[in-house]
């Protein structure tokens, strides 16, 4: 059962040097899930004289005022042999065997803490371990004391700050109170009861422990209290009698304080039927016992909370990121990893693992051959513009056969309207793979930590997209143009062939050809065109795709690479330009989670030996 509280210990002084003391912390924190003993009581209630007893050591400072200004986490470690010692956890390396000095380096550091000369109180606690064949296996958190008046220069808060401090601590479920009333005072007054009742009105979590009982009022005694009439708490009430004023001013040893404290109990008549669980040395074994009890309870909870909290520290590390690479090889190979993580998202959304692809296969089939349809083509080849152009193309001479010339100029003209719907195409399938990339952007987590990169990836694949669209556009354009300039003889040659010689020559010039003749020469141009805009329905979107879409996916970033390979450590330590808020959370976030799997498997290994 030993190993419970010694394993108690170690996950404070982790959580402790993490800066996790259960308070103002927005990240989860293990030190309010673990067991802890807390001594509350008021100014001059014999708090400090009650630890000093249970240790068996005078170490704590001693003076007028408020002299405990920050928790001290003591924590008491059962040697088999040897000589007493005391560690601070903020000096690892320096064993203290002269407990004045002990006393000194407590004031001092709280000194550095709240300033030498202020009245303030901090929080943020000492840890101080304390190894000795004298002590039982114990934790205790001293709480500065309770007061109801700022004297000596405090500021007016100083009596709400010690008491919202002291209820940070105790009114956690998992805190053990432990409550100093001094005996010759009335016990409705005392601020320990009062406090404790407040956050534990049952009194599940309260021991009670009456000091000065030896300073009581002749013919008074304590009976009542200790025997639990007085006030009843579920535990039994311990009385101590600690060393005088004179005694602490001699420097009476601590091993005779103790057995001063037990022959006062055992030869008090009112006292002696009680003097077995009296005295500070009951005192700290029973707290002792109990704390093991409640830690080897909470051990399940505590292993539940603990994977609970190791998934989401985990999850949240893997939101945040890597940290920034040092070297200028890992800033480039760090920056080459993300732009392939965007360049991948990207592909998902072309391929359909992700959606938005889709919209491009939306322009070839509805968009594009909706644009051609509005270009109506037979109200293009009406009969006075027939008549107009293939008349313009006689020039001076009517055709004899065909008006080969007059086709070429209304076939011209229909398909170099075809451009619009072509280039419109180019444009929507540009515009959907933007925003695309925009998408791809947002949804690539280790862009939103660089916001330099983010905008410098997607600026460049921007680039590259407008360089594609002008490819594109020139190969779209392109096809348009070959279907102008070289007509397919074949399809007029299965025309049926005309015999009529195109009019009337006593007809005036305006009136050459007859109606019929016109309208015949329009729907074999429409006839034409429709075949043509049947061909570029098919290869219109091949050239997009190859040029754009097919080029997006290859080469994106390429130019931007290239760049990249060219850049200074300084360049590109710009490109890597985290916010340093993130920085610090990603910091926290590994320490925090190095605690939280630390704390696992020593919790394991000890719930394994149970």
């Amino acid at each position: 059962m030993e190993s419970l509280i010694a394993l108690v210990n170690k996950i404070q002084r982790a959580c402790t040097a993490l800066g996790d003391h259960g308070e103002g912390s927005s990240l989860p924190t293990l030190w309010d899930s673990l067991p802890a003993i807390a001594v509350v009581g008021g100014q001059s209630s014999g708090k400090s004289s009650v630890l000093e007893s249970v240790v068996g050591k005078d170490f704590l400072p001693r003076g007028a005022g408020i002299v405990t200004r920050r928790p001290l986490v003591l924590q008491l470690h059962r040697i088999d042999e040897g000589k007493e010692y005391a560690e601070f956890m903020h000096l690892p390396k320096k064993k203290f065997s002269d407990f004045a000095a002990v006393r000194q380096e407590i004031s001092d550091e709280t000194d550095r803490e709240t300033g030498r000369c202020s009245k303030v109180i901090s929080t943020v606690p000492i840890h101080l371990s304390i190894f000795s064949p004298n002590v039982v296996n114990l934790t205790l958190v001293d709480l500065p004391g309770l007061t109801k008046v700022a004297v000596d220069g405090q500021p007016e808060s100083i009596v709400q700050d010690i008491e919202n401090m002291v209820r940070s601590f105790i009114e956690k479920p998992n805190c053990i109170i432990l409550a100093i009333s001094p005996a010759n005072q009335d016990l409705a007054t005392s601020d320990a009861i009062k406090i404790s009742r407040e956050v534990d009105p049952k009194g599940d979590r309260t021991f009670g422990v009456l000091t000065k009982i030896d300073l009581m009022d002749q013919g008074t005694n304590a009976v009542d209290i200790l025997e639990g009439r007085g006030y009843k708490l579920r535990y039994p009430w311990v009385g101590v009698v600690n060393r005088s004023q004179a005694d602490i001013n001699k420097s009476v040893d601590m091993i005779a304080a103790r057995r001063r404290e037990r022959d006062y109990f055992q030869s008090s008549p009112e006292y002696r039927h009680l003097s077995e669980r009296m005295g500070s040395e009951y005192l700290g074994k029973m707290l002792s016992k109990h704390l093991e009890v409640v830690i080897k309870s909470r051990i399940p909870g505590l292993q539940s909370l603990i994977t609970k909290t190791i998934s989401e520290l985990e999850t949240e590390l893997s939101r945040l990121g890597k940290p920034v690479a040092a070297d200028a090889g890992g800033k480039l190979y760090m920056i080459m990893e993300i732009c392939r993580a965007f360049d991948q998202t990207f592909k998902e959304h072309l391929d359909g693992t992700r959606s938005g692809g889709e919209k491009i296969n939306s322009v070839f089939d509805n968009q594009f051959p909706a644009a051609i349809k509005r270009l109506q083509f037979d109200k293009h080849l009406s009969m006075d513009n027939v008549r107009k152009l293939i008349t313009e193309a006689d020039g001076y001479q009517p055709h004899l056969i065909a008006p080969e010339q007059g086709y070429r100029r209304l076939i011209e003209s229909c398909l170099v309207s075809i451009r619009g719907p072509a280039e419109a195409a180019v444009d929507a399938v540009h515009s959907i793979l933007k925003d695309l990339i925009h998408k791809s952007i947002g949804e690539t987590s280790e862009l939103k930590q660089y916001p330099t990169l983010r905008v410098e990836v997607s600026g460049a694949a921007v680039d590259s997209l407008d360089r594609m669209r002008e490819e594109s556009r020139k190969a779209t354009l392109l096809l348009v143009d070959m279907e102008s300039g070289y007509l397919t003889v074949e399809f007029f040659r299965k025309l049926p062939q005309d015999s009529e010689k195109g009019g009337n020559p006593t007809h005036s010039i305006f009136d050459r050809y007859n109606d019929a003749y016109l309208r015949r020469i329009g729907s074999n141009v429409l006839s034409y065109v429709n075949m043509v805009c049947a061909g570029l329905r098919n290869s219109i979107p091949k050239s997009i795709v190859y040029c754009q879409v097919r080029e997006a996916k290859r080469s994106l970033l390429d130019f931007f690479f290239t760049e990249l390979g060219q850049k200074e450590m300084s360049k590109l330590s710009k490109l890597l330009d985290e916010d340093p808020a993130v920085q610090q959370r990603r910091t926290s976030i590994a320490k925090r989670l190095e605690l939280y799997r630390s704390a696992q498997t020593d919790i394991e290994a000890v719930a394994w030996s149970k």
